[in-house]
């Protein structure tokens, strides 16, 4: 695994190239997040990404991380302060080394913003 993420034909599949810490962590955040809406899995650009109303969260295992982004990130700072901006519309990833601490609870917290988001501003990648 190097700077993207294990190549993969299906989310299930994506989850069992990890191993170690990043397996676990990225099946809690898996699990909160499709316990958050009613969300779409599936492999986009390596990634394992949550649609709904368009392109909603992603996650993103590498060899000494694990992304946890946002579409609509920018907007969900206040629920998450460590969610860095990224690029130039709403983007915003948490990212994760082996210690860093997050809870499914905050996981789901934001899984269930970002899904109401996209549901109530529409599909982020289509752009007027």
């Amino acid at each position: 695994m190097a700077m993207m993420g294990p190549a993969a034909d299906s989310p299930d599949a994506y989850i069992a190239a990890l191993s170690g810490w990043q397996l676990e962590r990225c099946r809690m955040m898996r699990a909160a997040i499709m316990a958050a809406a009613p969300f779409d899995e599936v492999i986009k650009w390596t990634n394992l990404v949550f649609m709904a109303n368009g392109p909603c969260i992603l996650i993103r295992a590498e060899a000494h991380r694990v992304l946890l982004g946002f579409w609509r990130g920018k907007r969900l700072r206040d629920l998450e302060p460590r969610i860095k901006a990224s690029g130039k519309y709403e983007l915003g990833n948490l990212v994760m080394a082996e210690g860093t601490d997050v809870s499914a609870e905050t996981v789901t917290t934001l899984a269930a913003e970002a899904f109401r988001l996209n549901a109530e501003l529409g599909n982020p990648a289509a752009r007027a």
